[in-house]
């Protein structure tokens, strides 16, 4: 693809099943999750943003922009991936922004290679792994941003594969690294699964 790509770390969540609090901030082997989820997909992107409701102090270690959703209501993922695009369009050569979850520590080295392989110029690429979908891991074109506006004004549903499936879309299939890999996009929404998480990094997970 021609172009270059950007990156957005989905932050933007009320964390309710974590208890509260921000879920990415929560420590996984002694290091932050968004700081594991930022470690992985930085390198793979031309610049990265994060996207945060909250007060934005405890993101600004990171020395990346921390972007607050452009509309109201913590109207879900799709919010935050138009904050992502409005962003992006801004930036000189950028044709494509590729979202990930604050929550997700072991996402693939290879993310944004695999999409990029099956972009177009509106083509949106959904993340898959051992047939479940991944929506808030996508690849996400900034000439959809006015039209994704236009949805997030009008529309009576802000679930994300609702309004991709209007558009031009694939699925990129993932799978885990080794027979006791965790699911590359195995995220860690509640204390039990940051449990899990933590086993997984020591090599013991069941």
């Amino acid at each position: 693809m021609s172009g270059s790509i950007a990156g957005l770390v989905l932050a933007g969540g009320l964390s309710r099943r974590m208890g509260g609090g921000e879920k990415g901030l929560q420590l996984l082997g002694g290091q932050t999750m968004i700081s594991r989820v930022i470690d992985r997909i930085a390198p793979q992107v031309e610049t990265l943003a994060i996207n945060a409701n909250a007060d934005p102090e405890p993101y600004l270690q990171f020395g990346l922009p921390v972007l607050p959703d452009t509309i109201g209501g913590h109207a879900g993922p799709l919010a935050g991936v138009l904050t992502g695009l409005e962003w992006a369009s801004t930036l000189p050569g950028v044709t494509h922004l590729v979202s990930a979850a604050t929550d997700t520590p072991f996402l693939p080295l290879d993310l944004v290679r695999r999409f990029a392989v099956l972009s177009g110029p509106e083509r949106i690429v959904i993340a898959r792994s051992e047939g479940n979908r991944h929506p808030v891991f996508g690849l996400w074109p900034v000439a959809l941003r006015e039209d994704l506006a236009e949805w997030l004004a009008t529309s009576d549903t802000m679930k994300v594969l609702a309004w991709v499936h209007r558009h031009d879309f694939t699925f990129c299939d993932f799978e885990a690294a080794g027979d006791d890999a965790p699911d590359p996009f195995f995220n860690a929404n509640t204390p039990d699964e940051l449990a899990e998480a933590e086993r997984y990094l020591a090599g013991t997970a069941a």
